[in-house]
């Protein structure tokens, strides 16, 4: 198959770390055609999706490991995958390259499907499942805010649309700080704010498990560092080996037939504790920890999955 990845600038990713990389590595290790694009570099042109794209080969030599061919306008109707595979801020950018990936859905398969990733976004998908989330708030106005602390006490506040941990705050009993955060957040953005009950098991990690095709394959747990309420591994968060529990796989039998009729093939949920905090779409990460930890080949079960995929379209 040819394959396209839209994804951030390859040479400054980590081999050992980088799922986008896992992935390339594997589709190449299948005989598949490589190509490589930043999302600056879509463009819609006069009735076609097009990209000035290289073609990539990939080798597992930090600092050698992207090599690129001749730079070309590729047409994204004439490959059979692309991935959608840039990090988040999940801002207008994000969800316009959503909207011209659209336009390629009858020749290419895109994944995840960049429709219901649009419309899915990681902290807002989770209110579709009440069941299995902690206590939640989407508000934008201090007194809603302050009327949640005054229900649950110990909060988390965050930006709706965040990532990796950045803007992410506890508000304890005893904190003072409300006010001015609201003020801080509201200063720079129109954006409504997302604010739960704060758990007390992240202290024991915030899970990662991994579903491919609405199914899950494994877990890692992200156990955050001392002193710090985050687990995200960028952060200082530490990744180690853990089991799936009765209470997780219930969450993905669940959310998995939803997940999987939406075409959403690479999914990374989080759980603390017993309860599901984020369902994330837009560029999940955790294979390479998984695949060390467990020695299952992930991105194997992932490219298994969309080449069932293209075989059935």
């Amino acid at each position: 198959m040819r394959i396209a990845f839209q994804m951030d600038p390859i040479n400054a990713v980590n081999i050992n770390a980088d799922s986008s990389f896992r992935l390339a590595e594997e589709a190449q290790a299948r005989g598949h055609e490589l190509f490589y694009y930043t999302p600056d570099r879509l463009t819609f042109d006069e009735g076609r999706v097009v990209a000035r794209a290289w073609p990539l080969k990939v080798q597992r030599v930090q600092g050698d490991h992207a090599h690129l061919g001749d730079e070309i306008t590729l047409d994204l109707s004439t490959v059979d995958v692309v991935w959608l595979r840039q990090d988040p801020p999940f801002d207008m950018a994000y969800i316009t390259s959503t909207h011209l990936l659209d336009m390629i859905r009858d020749t290419t398969l895109v994944v995840n499907d960049p429709f219901w990733v649009r419309n899915y976004p990681e902290k807002l998908l989770v209110l579709r499942f009440q069941d299995l989330t902690p206590p939640t708030m989407i508000a934008r106005t201090l007194h809603d805010i302050r009327a949640f602390k005054h229900r649950h006490g110990d909060i988390i506040l965050k930006p709706l649309y965040g990532n990796g941990g950045a803007g992410v705050f506890r508000l304890d009993t005893e904190d003072r700080n409300l006010a001015s955060l609201h003020e801080l957040f509201t200063g720079f953005s129109r954006e409504p704010l997302i604010v739960q009950k704060f758990l007390p098991a992240v202290s024991k990690g915030d899970k990662r498990v991994i579903l491919v095709d609405g199914e899950p394959v494994g877990a890692i747990n992200r156990v955050p560092a001392k002193g710090e309420t985050r687990s995200n591994m960028h952060v200082g968060g530490r990744a180690e080996k853990t089991d799936l529990t009765d209470r997780d796989r219930e969450i993905c039998a669940k959310i998995g037939p939803l997940l999987r009729e939406k075409g959403q093939v690479f999914v990374g949920i989080d759980v603390i504790g017993d309860w599901l905090t984020e369902i994330n779409l837009t560029s999940p990460t955790g294979i390479q920890e998984l695949e060390r930890f467990d020695g299952i080949n992930v991105a194997g079960k992932i490219w298994d999955a969309i080449e069932a995929r293209r075989a059935g379209a």
